[in-house]
C-alpha cells in the first residue's frame, strides 16, 4: 500500500459512490451507459473470483466486497428499478466488439495459463476499455450532465494514480506488471480529452460535450 494506490482506490470509491447517488436522488439513469455499468460488473466478477480463495487483509476484502456490490446494484438500478429512465437509444455501442478481442487477448497474453489468471487478465483488458460505451452514448447526445462528468473525472484519476502507483512499487519494491501498466496507460489515454474538456468546461460552469 502507498499514497497512490490508497488515493487511488478512494478515487475509484468517489465515482462509484457519485454515480449512484446521482441515479438515487434523481430518480433516474438518464445520461448513463448501461452497457458501461454492465462490463464494470462483469471486470469486478472476474477478478475478484480469489475472494473464494485467499485472504490478503480486511481492506482488501471490504473493497472488493463494495466494488462488486455496487457495480450489481448499478446494473439493477438501471435495468430494473429505473428502466423507464434508461436511454437505450443512444447506448448502442456493440459491446461484443470490447468482449470478444479482449477475451482473445487475455487467453494469447497472461502470465500464466489457469482460468483464474486468466480472468484476472481479462478484467484488466477489460478495465481498459469498459468506459468506451458511456464515452460513446456522450459523444451522440452531444452533452452530459455535470454530476457525471464528476463521475468520469473520478473514475479517471484513479486511473491515472494507479500508474504513479505502479510507478512507486517499481522503483521501492522492483515490482513490474506489464500487462497492468499498459492496460492503465490505454485506459488513461482515453480520458485524455475528457479531462481537458472537464478542466476547461465543467470546472468553468460549462456543459460538457464530446466531439463526435
Amino acid at each position: 500500500m502507498n499514497i497512490f494506490r490508497l488515493t487511488g482506490d478512494l478515487s475509484h470509491l468517489a465515482a462509484i459512490i457519485i454515480l449512484l447517488l446521482k441515479i438515487w436522488k434523481s430518480r433516474s439513469c438518464a445520461g448513463i451507459s448501461g452497457k458501461s455499468q454492465i462490463l464494470f460488473a462483469l471486470v469486478f466478477t472476474t477478478r475478484y473470483l480469489d475472494l473464494f480463495t485467499s485472504f490478503i487483509s480486511l481492506y482488501n476484502t471490504s473493497m472488493k466486497v463494495i466494488y462488486i456490490g455496487c457495480a450489481y446494484a448499478t446494473v439493477y438500478l438501471i435495468y430494473a428499478k429505473f428502466r423507464a429512465t434508461y436511454d437505450g437509444n443512444h447506448d448502442s455501442f456493440r459491446v461484443e466488439f470490447l468482449v470478444v478481442p479482449v477475451g482473445g487477448l487475455s487467453v494469447l497474453i497472461n502470465h500464466d495459463f489457469s482460468p483464474l489468471e486468466i480472468l484476472w487478465t481479462f478484467s484488466i483488458y477489460l478495465e481498459s476499455v469498459a468506459i468506451l460505451p458511456q464515452l460513446f452514448m456522450i459523444s451522440k447526445t452531444g452533452e452530459a450532465e455535470t454530476i457525471t462528468t464528476h463521475y468520469l473525472f473520478c473514475l479517471g484519476l484513479y486511473r491515472a494514480l494507479y500508474l504513479f502507483n505502479w510507478i512507486w512499487r517499481f522503483y521501492f519494491e522492483g515490482f513490474f506488471d506489464l500487462i497492468a501498466i499498459v492496460a492503465g496507460v490505454v485506459q488513461t489515454v482515453l480520458y485524455c480529452d475528457f479531462f481537458y474538456l472537464y478542466v476547461t468546461k465543467v470546472l468553468k460552469g460549462k456543459k460538457l460535450s464530446l466531439p463526435a
